[in-house]
């Protein structure tokens, strides 16, 4: 009996593809019959080939994080910002993402203070000072997609606001720490959500984290929430998904714009901040495939951005 335990679990999917957990297709057969099977074959996991590219997508959506840090400042428009990612993706040889993307008419999102995602780049919207913004970068080389984002804080912001962007990159690194081979997908949410209620702050529930790789959005679901509905996913080397904690000073309900059908907001009105990264399951530690190169110089998951003027 303990074989069938130790190769596979009884809410796992069954072995044969059936999509049934398996006390519900083939266990008692098994048992039954004493039958041994190799473990299941990971769906998710990408191939030698697909992680180099991999690789090669997150450390230039790191190497164009880093280029947009000195123009995110007050002065500038969120239009300039689009402008200047997209003509530095391109000028390398590659695609933004999201430009098109199931509609969407710009080259990055740019979320300022209660807007939590997807909001949409124009020349009239300015940075000032006491903002705080989300830029998220998503970038197609040669085929695969590296993911990222990352909240800058302009001049001088207020003490809640610092706070929430100390909570969501904490928020980050916790989730990414949980990423261990073995370990249940749920085992990300359960080190996020505890950790950012205990700072007074909120999950989103709408917006999760998701497998990623030739496609932008790939199976399988990344919450940060504890949520019943999880996907049964055990994390196995060779998987790669995003992390993408979006985190409200107030409550976690948001709103979508009537009007653009794009812009998520607080609905109640209260900061909003996110941090991202694409990560690779290995056999040891989690691989982050976007680190920027002032990450790696520095050897910190996530550099919290000095407050730019």
């Amino acid at each position: 009996m303990e074989v069938y335990k130790r190769v596979i679990k009884r809410n796992d999917p069954c072995w044969c593809g059936s999509g049934k957990k398996y006390k519900k297709c083939h266990m008692q057969a098994d048992q039954e019959t004493n039958r041994k099977h190799p473990p299941p074959k990971n769906r998710y996991a990408k191939s030698p080939e697909e992680i180099a590219g991999m690789r090669r997508a997150g450390a230039f959506n790191g190497e164009l994080l880093d280029y947009m840090r000195s123009f995110v400042k007050a002065g500038v428009s969120t239009g300039k910002l689009n402008a200047l990612a997209h003509e530095y993706t391109v000028s390398h040889g590659h695609v933004p993402a999201t430009l098109n993307y199931r509609g969407f008419p710009k080259s990055i999102c740019s979320s300022i203070n209660n807007v939590v995602c997807h909001g949409i780049p124009s020349e009239t919207e300015i940075l000032k000072d006491g903002d705080i913004i989300n830029i998220d970068l998503t970038s197609i080389v040669h085929g695969f997609h590296g993911d990222s984002s990352e909240t800058f804080m302009i001049g001088a912001v207020s003490p809640e606001a610092g706070h929430l962007v100390d909570v969501t990159v904490e928020a980050l690194k916790r989730g990414i720490g949980a990423v261990r081979a073995g370990n249940h997908l749920r085992e990300i949410a359960n080190a996020i959500e505890p950790y950012v209620n205990s700072q007074a702050c909120s999950v989103v529930r709408q917006y999760t984290g998701h497998g990623i790789g030739r496609k932008f959005h790939e199976h399988f679901s990344v919450y940060h929430h504890r949520a019943d509905d999880c996907e049964n996913v055990v994390l196995e080397p060779g998987m790669t998904l995003t992390i993408e904690p979006m985190i409200n000073l107030g409550g976690y309900e948001v709103v979508t714009d009537t009007e653009d059908k794009w812009t998520v907001r607080t609905k109640d009105g209260s900061l909003s901040a996110q941090f991202e990264h694409t990560v690779l399951v290995t056999e040891h530690e989690p691989e982050i495939l976007t680190l920027t190169p002032s990450e790696k110089a520095a050897g910190e998951i996530v550099i919290l951005n000095v407050h730019n003027q």
